[in-house]
């Protein structure tokens, strides 16, 4: 059990955000491109995400309107080697893919996923309609107006013969939005028929949280809550070699360094008001000088205590208090992580199993879904989850 630390407040210090204006047209979308069927029909849409935490590239099926999900199908994660996560972590921080290496990753995260779509549907009777494709993030800077995904959407659209809708982000940030989070609009859609206002919590290498409240896809709010995985599989993987905190046993064995987790916890980041986001480097400078020189255990004990104190404070930027908080993503796992929370928060925590949904697919879910809502010009990011000025439809139609 790790105990709230009693120096620690649980409402953050308010900082303001700065913004370099930058002299950007938002994007526009034709809609004699992104049309092309019947805009009553449903279609069956693959979603594809490679998340922050490098562990693999999710694939799942679903059908849906882009309003209503009518069916889910099948899901799989196709782990990425150590090999291409040393790729992809050599990668980080890249803003330009002109150059040999980043055409070559370019290539082969498209023939990945490829890969990884036919698998899903190995044995299937389906056609998929469309394919929503997240691609990898390099580097997020919504401040700058830039966030780059690694991914030939073009090649992937090839190489699959099915229609690709990727580039999901690039009109949300040059409109000033964030670019993230994206899933919230699918959110609000599994959540249509839950008690509400609820907060969906995803924690990948990066923590967000969706507030959901009771007057539909406008009624949201949005932000990265802080680090997730990112810095305690980082530490983990520096100190043991292994990719995270299996079952958080370092964690559960060590004890949290209170002194320095205030100072973890003493980042103008986390006193900004939301809708805000992270790249997943964000932090890195902050935390190795913090915690260099604790034990594996006691660090991935202060990591994990990070990542839950930042979602507490977080529930001080919440229109009112969530019903209960549902947990998705790889955090879900680490049951060192989900104590510290059910402890932590005011009310009730519980995986998204809990209510039905599958936490492992949720996320490539939510790009099936947002491509589904591109080909109906439906919008994919609001004011209240991103920060847009204005309700925003997001993606690019790549053909085959």
């Amino acid at each position: 059990m790790i105990p709230f630390p009693e120096g620690l407040s649980r409402t953050p210090t308010r900082r303001p955000a700065s913004r370099r204006p930058l002299s950007r047209t938002p994007t526009t979308v034709d809609a004699a491109t992104a049309t092309g069927r019947d805009p009553a029909a449903t279609w069956l849409v693959v979603g594809l995400m490679s998340g922050t935490s490098m562990d693999g590239i999710d694939a799942a099926l679903i059908e849906t309107d882009g309003e209503v999900i009518a069916g889910r199908g099948p899901a799989l994660t196709l782990p990425y080697d150590e090999t291409m996560r040393a790729r992809l972590r050599a990668m980080l921080g890249r803003a330009d893919l002109r150059d040999e290496d980043g055409q070559r990753l370019n290539r082969d995260l498209a023939l990945l996923h490829a890969q990884a779509v036919r698998a899903l549907l190995d044995g299937a009777a389906v056609t998929p309609d469309l394919i929503g494709f997240h691609g990898h993030t390099l580097w997020h800077d919504p401040l700058a107006r830039v966030s780059v995904q690694a991914g030939d959407a073009a090649l992937l659209a090839r190489e699959l013969d099915i229609p690709v809708v990727a580039d999901l982000r690039q009109a949300d940030v040059a409109a000033g939005g964030q670019g993230a989070p994206l899933a919230p609009v699918y959110h609000a859609a599994l959540a249509a028929d839950l008690d509400q206002p609820v907060a969906v919590l995803n924690v990948g290498g990066v923590a967000n949280v969706t507030w959901i409240g009771a007057r539909g896809p406008e009624d949201l709010l949005a932000f990265d809550t802080g680090p997730g995985n990112g810095p305690l599989d980082d530490w983990i993987a520096r100190h043991t070699g292994q990719p995270h905190d299996t079952d958080g046993r370092l964690a559960l064995a060590g004890r949290v360094d209170e002194a320095r987790l205030i100072r973890l916890m003493d980042h103008p980041y986390f006193g900004r008001a939301a809708p805000k986001s992270l790249d997943r480097t964000d932090f890195d400078p902050h935390v190795a000088d913090i915690v260099d020189g604790l034990s594996v255990e006691d660090g991935a004990a202060t990591l994990t205590a990070m990542t839950a104190a930042a979602v507490v404070q977080s529930e001080s930027l919440l229109p009112r208090p969530p019903l209960r908080w549902l947990v998705t993503g790889g955090g879900r796992h680490n049951p060192a992580l989900m104590d510290t929370l059910g402890r932590w928060l005011s009310t009730p925590v519980a995986p998204v199993e809990a209510v039905g949904w599958d936490g492992d697919a949720l996320e490539a879910q939510a790009f099936a879904f947002m491509a589904a809502r591109f080909r109906r010009l439906l919008p994919i990011t609001y004011p209240g989850t991103t920060g847009a000025p204005w309700p925003l439809v997001g993606g690019k139609l790549f053909r085959p």
